[in-house]
């Protein structure tokens, strides 16, 4: 096995080092949640809300190194990865009301018997988690897959292991049974091993489009496991019919919506078009609160906007996609800076691409929003949605009436009025369509994948009824 080692994006310093998970320790850790899944299945819910609920205090018990951990791996602010700890415990009791409501057991009598419905967990889930929320994502996929009885192999981001790590022992410390939560540390080879493995019943996966039409190509061959798929988005944000006094407010939604999470949210508006008589006024206001965002490392006073990128690899690929829009004619009317080249820190950029109908419909996962400025609302419709990706859009002014032609003609998951794109709540289904998503909205309707219906006809006593055709 070869060595896996994390290390802070802001300093180089090693955070964690393990070994990399080679085929047979894959196959080894599926088969141990394999061993231990009929008897996870037959505990009680009861005792299995149980263990979540103790896991949910581990986590509130231990908030602060949750979120000083996330911090260390991936350069987010301090201030983000608290919220996002606060998130990985309250992902509990919204996954039992969530399982209660769309999984839950139901009998009704219909004369002479019963009508059940009831639900049974997959078996095996492999989950495959993301490096730019560590925790929340992946936990969005184990704590409903754990909750309807299934086992679970987690493989974290290479970028984040120690995370993933934290999070296992929480989930032992809660009283979680050997088996029914395996990690397995690695890169893309451990990734494909675990994909790929046939002791699996299904594989919850967030991450790039690139790699989520690769395994919905490979799951076609297997359609009886299930598949979920969590990707990114080329979101835009619509901004029109702004009033003067709503200028300053709407700026907000817009930065908070392009830049927050040095924009690594796949929800974060990539794509910003707005009002051509807007423009000069939102762009003045949009640059002047720019030019104030603080850009530094997690734990500076004062606290920063945003960190880093994840590493100086996505740093560079950023670097190189807003090569590519300079050279097709994109005007920086904020440059995208790298104040360090041996530091993944990048300042946020607004390149203006109106009159450039040969922009790639690509997610660029960093802090760069392109713009576009349109004269006419249904021209604006069109560009908002000339996107193969569907996750999330947002509109900020407007009508009422307008609002609903723009979510009408709106193929996206999430769709949002005078609120930022990544705007979401945990008590509603998260999720997108086209290159976003493959229809298996994660959040409260992650108990949907999780669990298959079997409906029932069921009579207390035997009752023949062949009926007529038959001879004397």
């Amino acid at each position: 096995m070869s060595e896996l080692i994390s290390t802070d994006p802001c300093t180089g310093e090693t955070v964690w080092r393990g070994a990399t998970a080679d085929a047979a320790s894959v196959d080894a850790a599926v088969g141990r949640a394999r061993a231990a899944q009929p008897m996870w299945e037959r505990t009680p819910l009861e005792k299995r809300i149980a263990i979540l609920r103790a896991y949910a205090d581990r986590v509130n018990e231990r908030a602060e190194d949750v979120a000083r951990l996330i911090s260390r791996e991936t350069g987010k602010p301090f201030w983000e990865t608290r919220t996002e700890a606060a998130s990985v415990a309250a992902k509990v009791e919204i996954s039992i009301a969530a399982q209660a409501e769309r999984a839950g057991e139901t009998q009704r009598e219909a004369g002479s018997f019963s009508l059940a419905l009831r639900h049974r967990p997959h078996g095996v889930l492999a989950v495959l988690g993301p490096y730019n929320f560590p925790a929340h994502l992946p936990n969005g996929h184990i704590v409903p897959a754990l909750l309807a009885g299934n086992t679970v192999v987690f493989k974290p981001s290479e970028l984040a292991p120690a995370t993933a790590e934290l999070m296992g022992k929480l989930w032992r410390d809660a009283g979680l049974p050997d088996g029914v939560l395996e990690i397995v540390q690695g890169g893309g080879e451990t990734g494909k091993a675990l994909a790929g493995h046939q002791g699996t019943d299904g594989l919850l996966f967030t991450g790039s489009s690139t790699t989520g039409r690769l395994l919905a190509r490979q799951f076609a061959e297997t359609p009886g496991r299930i598949l979920a798929l969590e990707m990114g988005g080329n979101n835009p944000l619509l901004a029109w019919d702004i009033a003067e006094g709503d200028l300053d407010a709407a700026v907000a939604l817009i930065v908070q919506s392009g830049w927050l999470s040095a924009g690594q949210r796949c929800t974060c508006a990539r794509r910003l078009i707005m009002q051509d008589s807007l423009a000069d006024a939102l762009i003045d206001r949009i640059t002047g609160t720019l030019d104030r965002l603080i850009v530094g490392a997690p734990f500076d006073e004062p606290q920063p906007f945003m960190g880093p990128v994840v590493d100086n690899r996505a740093a560079n690929m950023v670097q190189q996609r807003v090569t590519e829009l300079l050279a097709i004619g994109g005007n920086p009317i904020r440059p995208l800076d790298r104040r360090d080249a041996a530091l993944p820190f990048l300042s946020p950029a607004l390149i203006d691409m109106t009159g450039i109908d040969t922009a790639p419909d690509e997610e660029i996962f960093g802090p760069v929003v392109q713009l576009w400025r349109e004269a006419d609302f249904s021209a604006a419709v069109a560009r908002a949605n000339d996107t193969r990706f569907g996750l999330s859009a947002a509109m900020l002014g407007g009508s009422r009436a307008q609002f609903d032609n723009f979510r009408s003609a709106t193929r996206a998951g999430v769709v949002n009025w005078n609120r930022p794109t990544n705007g979401a709540s945990s008590a509603m289904p998260f999720g997108g369509i086209g290159d976003s998503g493959n229809l298996r909205p994660s959040a409260y309707y992650a108990a949907d994948y999780c669990a298959f219906p079997v409906a029932g006809m069921e009579a207390p006593a035997l009752e023949g009824a062949l009926g007529t055709g038959l001879r004397a």
